[in-house]
């Protein structure tokens, strides 16, 4: 049976949270919120030379660790959990100074870390614009009658960075043939022809785009050139049902 009256779980000196009103054996003063145990007797803060620390609540790891190396005196404090039947941590005491130390460390951390997160979004904010222009070339070429502006607003919105859209799946990011094409056909699909109409009147998914297909076909071809021959040109079409 675990005993509840010499902790054992933590190291250094330990103070504790009674669960039932307890008073100090030596000042008499009481109910304790915290108390320490010498031989089973329990003693106030103030009475066990502890008194001038502050209680640092658990929950931010950076900080209770530095605050500990910042304090001369520190001490763990726990609270006895009856369903789990063991004392667990509830947070430290530490000196005033050292907390204050501590908090001046974590804030540098934290505008350290802020700075990064900066540099980080600024790298990537460059990266996705290098793949949207180069997802639009690509449109182009594989479609040099699209208008670039279009290419431009299709490779846009196809390569967000976490839409799960065709640009951001790995083939989009190879800039795959099939992956361009079905963000150009798609982009045709809502943009050039009835389909948003269609299914806002009740018209199942597939029927609309089989109703449209021809249109989107017939932008394809718009877009395309002549001298690809219709190999090329049957492989794009045969991407707008399955789009």
């Amino acid at each position: 049976m675990t005993s509840r009256t010499t902790p054992r779980v933590h190291p250094g000196l330990l103070v504790v949270q009674p669960l039932r009103r307890r008073h100090c054996a030596e000042c008499r003063r009481g109910p304790l919120p915290l108390l320490v145990l010498e031989e089973g007797t329990p003693r106030c803060l103030d009475c066990a030379d502890l008194g001038h620390l502050v209680f640092l609540p658990r929950g931010d790891t950076a900080l209770t660790r530095r605050s500990r190396e910042e304090s001369g005196l520190s001490a763990v404090v726990v609270r006895f959990n009856r369903r789990q039947g063991r004392y667990e941590r509830q947070g430290v005491l530490v000196e005033e100074a050292g907390l204050a130390r501590a908090e001046e460390r974590c804030l540098a951390d934290a505008e350290a870390r802020r700075r990064r997160r900066v540099r980080d979004a600024r790298r990537r904010d460059a990266e996705d614009l290098r793949f949207t222009e180069a997802f639009a070339r690509e449109i182009r070429r594989l479609l040099p009658g699209c208008p670039a502006d279009r290419a431009e607003a299709i490779a846009a919105h196809a390569s967000v960075r976490g839409s799960g859209r065709v640009g951001r799946s790995a083939a989009g990011r190879a800039l795959s043939e099939g992956a361009v094409v079905s963000a150009v056909v798609a982009s045709v699909r809502h943009v050039d022809t009835a389909y948003d109409q269609l299914l806002m009147s009740g018209v199942a998914r597939h029927e609309a785009r089989r109703r449209i297909a021809g249109a989107v076909e017939a932008r394809l071809r718009e877009w395309g050139t002549e001298s690809e021959g219709t190999t090329g040109a049957d492989t794009r079409e045969g991407r707008v049902e399955s789009a």
